[in-house]
């Protein structure tokens, strides 16, 4: 990982964790987390009905609030979407956009992400814009192509803002399966990612943009992943929702 980019650690709840239960993990993380501030940027994205609560323990301390989504507007007839002046009212600094789950499950489209990370921006929140193949893709020889796609659909007009934004590459295949890019796989996909970034802005830019990895990271795999030159943290779900195996991951990637 280069010197110049910071690593992020962000932990994406998905669809866990209720009032207290939030809290505390909160906390854990909070407390845990502070001591490696300086070295990592850690955020935690709890569901849209804990950012409140989380953003009143997090207050104080450095650990970052995201959230898991957010509609492109900033208020109308959007009934069940959250818009992003809501999730700045709320505490948020970050937000997850793009994400594999939101693609498959709720049919969403580069067009789709691309509006809403021009109005996270405009917002002054940092996305972390998801972008990863399937297995299937894999398989077939695929992978830079597909990714190239997501990369400038989910990205165009981005131009002089690229440096705002974070990339997280999330092959599908990998999420919730407990299969885990290898760090050589990893690294290819993100050197590539960073080659087509530089072709949306300007090199430097490219450069100094942070590409997370997230697929199923864990505190033994985290150290070998964050070595690689081009990959700066991680996007981890599972392993978010406990304290421990969450700072055991921020910790690998000050190392």
């Amino acid at each position: 990982m280069a010197l110049m980019r910071k690593p992020v650690v962000a932990g994406n709840w998905k669809m866990f964790k209720c009032g207290d239960e939030a809290a505390t993990l909160a906390a854990a993380v909070d407390s845990g987390g502070s001591p490696l501030a300086a070295e990592v940027d850690i955020v935690i994205c709890p569901p849209f009905p804990a950012l409140v609560r989380v953003a009143d323990v997090l207050r104080a301390g450095s650990v970052a609030l995201g959230a898991q989504n957010m509609h492109w507007e900033n208020e109308g007839a959007y009934t069940g979407e959250v818009a992003p002046p809501m999730l700045v009212d709320a505490g948020c600094r970050y937000v997850i956009l793009g994400h594999s789950e939101r693609r498959t499950l709720f049919h969403e489209t580069d067009e789709n992400v691309n509006r809403k990370t021009h109005a996270a921006i405009a917002a002054g929140l940092v996305p972390i814009v998801c972008i990863g193949e399937t297995l299937d893709e894999r398989e077939a020889g695929k992978t830079h192509n597909v990714i190239a796609a997501q990369v400038e659909g989910s990205l165009k007009g981005i131009g002089a803002e690229l440096s705002r934004i974070i990339v997280a590459y999330e092959p599908v295949w990998a999420i919730g399966t407990g299969l885990t890019a290898t760090p050589e796989q990893a690294q290819d996909v993100h050197a590539f990612i960073r080659r087509r970034l530089g072709q949306i802005g300007d090199r430097p830019s490219a450069e100094s943009t942070r590409i997370l990895y997230g697929g199923s990271v864990k505190p033994a795999n985290a150290g070998e992943l964050f070595r690689q030159p081009d990959i700066d943290g991680g996007l981890i779900g599972g392993a978010a929702l406990d304290a421990d195996a969450f700072l055991a991951i921020a910790k690998a990637a000050t190392v």
